[in-house]
């Protein structure tokens, strides 16, 4: 067992387990953190909070480090003896992964780009080949050799120059987002000595192959809120400010269109968009505005011979819409309907290629890939039979081409990438993911679409996967797993590593609630501001359906979401703790009051559109009404697994460590609260393949050991 250090006062602790949790788990000297109290006032609007753990948010605290890491031992002394499973989970789901694998090549400027993997390596390689997938391979970044030395190691941002000799890129050690831009010269090798710091990773070449536009973040809030511009072999501390998003609603960032022609700055919120353009051919010029922005209305665009291509939600189109308006007539008095609005199918993305334009579309919560020709003479949909699957264009990089690249998949298949001929319509399978160890059979598993009644009697999507044969009897365990924040789509998807809980006896669900886009945009209105609590009572409404028709029984269901997922997590518990046997919060977004009233954590205001401002006192009450850190009190609450990452931007350590504490002061039951810090990491967890596999490893082996399942 892994030793750790306490230099804290022991006052800070106090002994509080049962004797049922030692009898179960045989942890007799094992007692939880029970943090200090110091009680800080909370005003606004003429009420009072009082926040007694508000003094986690010193990170730099002595004491705070202390808690955290008494809470790690807490958690590995109460888990010591499912660590035998969690290796055999680690290996089961390492066991089925392709080792030595390698991307589908794709094709770019003259070169065909491959991601491959080496057995035994946790980070890709990144190569390519110049013409032919015959000729010598050039090996742009071997990243396990990079990445030697780093707990955590992040290479994001590839972009490759125009004259194929130069490539800029991203790297992150510390795993809170913040590149650092660094340009390797790909003929010799060098790593030039132009370092560009606190950036997103990302960047764009001018056609010149010697300018550098990228996206730097606040030092405070880590809001991306600049456009520089960089001169190859110039010093970054001179580079060129060229815009600045003063809007701290919005965001920026910038890129190349696919025709090549314009660097274009993006600026983004939840509820608008704009743009700013300029040819790349000038890229010391100045950037003209596109359309500026219009509260209420998004935007996206694309350009293509002399016309502009939108993807826009104007004239109340809440589904969008696509129009279309010449290269210099960008103004939306301009722009005309090309594929109108429709309000039973939500326009998600398009593609263009020189002789079809490609459109995702999404009815009746399934995705549908329509591919339309520049002349109106083909306009089709790719058939797809399965009653529940995830289809999706994948990277298309090339624009004078009649093939296709998508992906697809189910809870019961394994991803494919296919090649599709727009033409002919003949379709190529060139990859399809293999599930090794020789057991998996997608026939033994079984996938349906189920659909639950809420509250207000709307019907709310869930797919669902199990082994055949099971018995709908109530006594299956089930695992739901939910989200709905930002209309951002869970989409029912494969996964060899969930086989361990499937062949296990478990069901797995995805509970798709209002605040995704899954039925659409409204779906996702639905689920936002003053109708957040939509996504709480919708995934409670699932839980009772699966409940009531003996998919499983309050003692052997279990539920997961991360981050605003974890804010779903956190809300049911308050809600109806009642329902589950255990719940997985992880890097959970629970203090949601507090943040949103700090403009100083990274996020905060550009959230406003999606949570609501609490400076406003309607939505300070309503937030407060289901904040998961608020509303814990004194009562029985389920089985629960915290986990999350120090170095976490995106929702703060301290957050799940203050409900934590507050939970194990609040709680009157029994049962198991457990909190882990990876002290390495931030929001996306390890960096490393294997290592992310071990994180749920753990998870699973905290559910079967909930359900008395020993291997």
């Amino acid at each position: 067992m892994k030793k750790v250090f306490l230099s804290c006062s022991l006052a800070i602790f106090a002994v509080a387990l049962t004797a049922q949790n030692i009898n179960e788990h045989k942890t007799m000297n094992s007692t939880p953190p029970k943090a200090k109290k110091i009680a800080k006032e909370l005003r606004a609007h003429n009420d009072i909070r009082i926040d007694e753990y508000y003094w986690m948010n010193e990170r730099e605290n002595p004491e705070v480090i202390d808690y955290l890491k008494a809470e790690n031992l807490y958690y590995e002394q109460m888990t010591a003896h499912t660590d035998a499973l969690k290796e055999k989970l680690f290996q089961e789901m390492k066991s089925r992964i392709k080792e030595d694998d390698e991307s589908v090549p794709y094709k770019l400027n003259g070169y065909y780009y491959i991601t491959r993997y080496k057995e035994g390596q946790d980070y890709p390689i990144y190569t390519r080949r110049k013409s032919t997938l015959d000729a010598p391979e050039e090996i742009l970044f071997d990243v396990n050799e990079m990445a030697k030395g780093y707990a955590y190691y992040n290479l994001a941002g590839i972009n490759v120059s125009p004259n194929n000799k130069l490539v800029a890129y991203g790297v992150d050690t510390l795993s809170r987002r913040k590149y650092d831009i660094y340009i390797k010269n790909l003929e010799t090798g060098e790593i030039y000595p132009e370092v560009i710091r606190n950036t997103t990773g990302g960047s764009t070449w001018g056609n010149d192959n010697k300018t550098l536009f990228y996206t730097r973040k606040d030092e405070q809030t880590l809001r991306a809120n600049q456009i520089f511009r960089h001169s190859l072999g110039k010093n970054p501390q001179t580079d060129q400010l060229i815009y600045t998003e003063e809007d701290e609603m919005f965001g920026t960032y910038v890129y190349k269109t696919k025709s090549k022609k314009y660097i274009v700055i993006g600026s983004y919120s939840t509820l608008s968009s704009e743009f700013r353009i300029l040819s790349a051919d000038n890229p010391t010029g100045t950037f003209k505005v596109f359309q500026p922005r219009i509260r209420g209305m998004e935007y996206n665009i694309a350009h293509y011979g002399d016309h502009w291509y939108i993807l826009t939600n104007k004239d109340d189109a809440f589904n969008f819409k696509i129009m279309i308006t010449p290269e210099g007539k960008t103004t939306v008095e301009n722009w005309k309907d090309m594929i109108p609005h429709r309000k039973e199918v939500l326009v998600e993305d398009f593609e263009i290629f020189k002789d079809f334009l490609v459109i995702s579309e999404r009815t009746n919560g399934l995705t549908q890939i329509r591919i339309k020709k520049w002349n109106d003479a083909t306009d089709y949909y790719l058939p797809f039979d399965n009653e529940t699957y995830t289809a999706y264009v994948s990277r298309n990089p090339e624009f004078d081409t009649k093939i296709l690249r998508y992906g697809y998949n189910s809870l019961n298949t394994p991803a494919s990438v296919i090649d599709f001929n727009m033409e002919t319509k003949e379709k190529t399978i060139v990859k399809e993911v293999e599930v090794l160890g020789g057991k998996f059979d997608k026939n033994n598993y079984t996938t349906e679409r189920l659909w639950a009644t809420a509250e207000d009697g709307m019907k709310i999507p869930i797919s669902v996967v199990y082994r055949k044969g099971i018995k709908k009897d109530g006594t299956n365990p089930l695992l739901l797993y939910g989200y709905g924040s930002y209309g951002s789509t869970i989409d029912p998807y494969f996964s060899s590593v969930r086989l361990s809980l499937l062949d296990r006896g478990f069901i797995f669900a995805i509970a798709h609630v209002r605040g995704g886009e899954y039925m659409g945009r409204q779906w996702y209105e639905n689920g936002k501001l003053l109708f957040k609590k939509n996504t709480f009572t919708d995934f409670i409404a699932v839980s009772e359906y699966l409940i009531n028709q003996n998919y499983t029984s309050p003692k052997h269901l279990y539920a997961s979401g991360g981050s605003a997922g974890g804010l779903l997590m956190g809300a049911i518990m308050n809600m109806a703790p009642h329902l589950y046997n255990g719940i997985i919060a992880s890097v959970p977004f629970v203090d949601v009051l507090t943040t949103m009233l700090d403009e100083s954590i990274p996020l905060t205001t550009g959230e406003y559109d999606e949570w609501g401002n609490p400076n406003e006192i309607e939505y300070y009450n309503y937030i407060k009404s289901y904040s998961p850190y608020d509303n814990v009190e004194a009562k029985a609450y389920p089985n629960i697994l915290v986990t999350t990452g120090f170095h976490d931007s995106q929702v703060q350590y301290w957050e799940p460590a203050k409900w934590v504490a507050k939970l194990r002061d609040k709680k009157t039951d029994n049962n198991i609260l457990l909190f882990e810090t990876n002290m390495d990491v931030g929001h996306s967890g390890a960096s490393g393949r294997f290592e992310a596999l071990k994180e749920v490893a753990k998870e699973y082996a905290f559910l079967l050991d909930l359900e008395k399942i020993k291997e």
